[in-house]
C-alpha cells in the first residue's frame, strides 16, 4: 500500500506491506471556491466584505477613519495573505485611508522575526515595497502596551500599533489548534501580538493542563475563553478569516464582528476536518502537515498530539517532518539539556518560579508521551539528536512500522493521518 505524507515541500512517499489493515483519516470532500459555478476568491472576499457576519459592511466601519493596523500571520500558518490584502488594502484606500497610513502587522507571538524573503512570499512584492510592515515583537516593552489584568489575573500586554491605529483588522486562518481548539480569530491578537508576560501567563501549566484545552474544543477551553476575553479587550473592528484545503486553496472566507465570523467559520471547518474512526490504533502514522509547519521540532509536537485521541494507551506514534530548521529556538533546545527526561521536567514547571520560553511545547509533548511512544523520521536532524528528545529516532517511516509489528504482532491496527494536525480524528462514541 502507498501513502503520501504532507512532508516539507515535496510530501514523502510510503510504501507499506498490502496485507496490512490501514486506515487513512482525512479531510471531508470541499469544493474550493474558485472551482464553484460563477464564483471567484475575490468575489467571495468582496461579498463578506459587503455583507460581513454581525458588523455593518467594511466600507461602512472604514468611514472617519484616517489610521489602520492589519494582523496577519507569520509563516508558519498558509494563509494566502496576498489574495486577501489586495482587495482589502483596495477598500482601505477607497474609504480614504493612504497607503502611508497602513501598518501590516505580523502576528509573531513569540516566533522569530519573519524573514525578508518569507515576507515576500507572504504577502508579494508590491505590498512589501510599498507598505510599513512590522515584526511583533513580544520582549519590546517600546512596542507594547498594558490593558489592565483580565479576570483571571492575565496581564494584558498588546503591540502598541495595533492599540494606536484608527481602524483594527486582523487576518488569519481557521485550522485545528491543540492547545486553543482552532485557530484563527483571537489567537491574532492573543498570543499573536501579545507581550511575554501575556503569553507566559496563558501558556502556563494552570491553563495548558486542563482536560479541555485540546484540538477542537471550544466549549469548557480556558485557553480559548482566556484569549478570547483579552482579544476583545483589545478590540477589533473586522476580522478575514480563510478555511482553506488539503491543497491550500480557500473553501470559505469568514468576515466581520471578531467572536461571530470566527464561530461561524469554525463550524464550517469543524464539520470539513473532523473524521471518526471506532477504535483505537497500535500504530498511527502522521506528519507535522509539512512546509511551514513542519520546519523544527518543536512544530512537529502539533502533529503527535494529533495522533493522540486515536492512538491507544502504550501504543506508538510515527512522527515524519522534515525539521529542516532544526529543534526550534535556543529557549526550547535548552530544555532538553536542563532535565533529564520528562517527568523531571514536568516536575519543575509546576512551580510558579520556573519560567522558559517555549517550555509550553515540550508540556504538550508530555501529553503525548503518558500515551504512547514516538518515532520520529527526518532528514533535518541527525539520528544522535532526536534521540535525546525524548522521542527515538527511525531511518524511514517503513522501518519504523517494520519496528512497531515486532511488538504488536501481524494483525496489528494501524491508522494513517498524513496531514497531521489540520484532521481532527474522533472516536465514535
Amino acid at each position: 500500500m502507498d501513502i503520501r505524507l504532507d512532508y516539507g515541500k515535496q510530501g514523502l512517499n510510503v510504501t507499506l506491506p498490502d496485507h496490512l489493515d490501514i486506515r487513512t483519516l482525512s479531510y471531508k470532500a470541499a469544493t474550493p471556491i474558485a472551482d464553484q459555478p460563477n464564483q471567484s476568491d475575490l468575489a467571495a472576499l468582496q461579498e463578506v466584505f459587503a455583507s460581513p457576519t454581525e458588523t455593518p459592511p467594511l466600507s461602512k466601519i472604514i468611514q472617519g477613519r484616517s489610521s489602520a493596523c492589519i494582523v496577519i500571520c507569520d509563516i508558519t500558518r498558509p494563509v494566502p495573505n496576498q489574495l486577501i490584502l489586495e482587495p482589502l488594502l483596495e477598500a482601505l484606500h477607497a474609504g480614504g485611508i493612504t497607503p502611508g497610513n497602513v501598518k501590516i502587522l505580523i502576528a509573531t507571538g513569540l516566533h522569530r522575526p519573519s524573514r525578508p524573503e518569507e515576507i515576500l512570499e507572504m504577502v508579494g512584492a508590491d505590498i512589501a515595497e510599498k507598505y510599513t510592515i512590522i515584526n511583533h515583537d513580544a520582549q519590546d516593552q517600546n512596542q507594547l502596551v498594558f490593558l489592565g489584568k483580565s479576570p483571571r489575573g492575565i496581564p494584558m500586554w498588546i503591540n502598541t500599533h495595533y492599540m494606536e491605529a484608527d481602524l483594527k483588522i486582523s487576518v488569519g486562518l481557521i485550522e485545528p489548534h491543540f492547545m486553543a481548539g482552532f485557530s484563527g480569530g483571537r489567537k491574532l491578537i492573543c498570543p499573536g501580538i501579545a507581550g511575554l508576560e501575556t503569553i507566559r501567563a496563558w501558556h502556563s501549566p494552570r491553563f495548558l493542563e486542563h482536560p479541555q484545552a485540546a484540538t477542537g474544543q471550544l466549549k469548557g477551553n480556558p485557553v480559548h475563553s482566556e484569549n478570547t476575553w483579552i482579544a476583545n479587550r483589545a478590540g477589533c473592528d473586522f476580522i478575514v478569516n480563510v478555511v482553506i484545503d488539503a491543497h491550500r486553496r480557500p473553501l470559505k472566507f469568514v468576515a466581520g464582528d471578531q467572536l461571530s465570523a470566527f464561530q461561524e467559520g469554525v463550524d464550517f471547518c469543524r464539520d470539513i476536518v473532523v473524521d471518526r474512526v471506532e477504535q483505537e490504533y497500535d500504530i498511527v502514522i502522521t506528519s507535522s502537515a509539512g512546509y511551514p509547519l513542519d520546519t523544527t521540532f518543536y512544530q512537529s509536537v502539533k502533529g503527535m498530539m494529533a495522533a493522540v485521541p486515536i492512538v491507544r494507551s502504550g501504543g506508538t506514534i510515527i512522527m515524519a517532518a522534515s525539521m529542516s530548521e532544526g529543534i526550534g529556538s535556543p529557549e526550547f533546545t535548552s530544555l532538553f539539556d536542563r532535565h533529564p527526561d520528562i517527568d523531571d521536567f514536568m516536575v519543575e514547571i509546576m512551580s510558579p518560579e520556573y519560567f522558559v520560553m517555549d517550555q509550553w511545547q515540550l508540556e504538550m509533548l508530555a501529553k503525548v508521551l503518558r500515551k504512547a511512544e514516538v518515532k520520529v523520521v527526518t532528514d533535518g536532524l541527525p539520528a544522535e539528536t532526536i534521540n535525546k528528545l525524548y522521542v527515538d529516532s527511525a531511518e524511514s517511516v517503513e522501518l519504523a512500522v517494520q519496528e512497531a509489528l515486532k511488538k504488536y504482532g501481524d494483525d496489528t491496527s494501524i491508522a494513517v493521518i498524513p496531514r497531521g494536525p489540520y484532521v481532527i480524528p474522533e472516536l465514535s462514541v
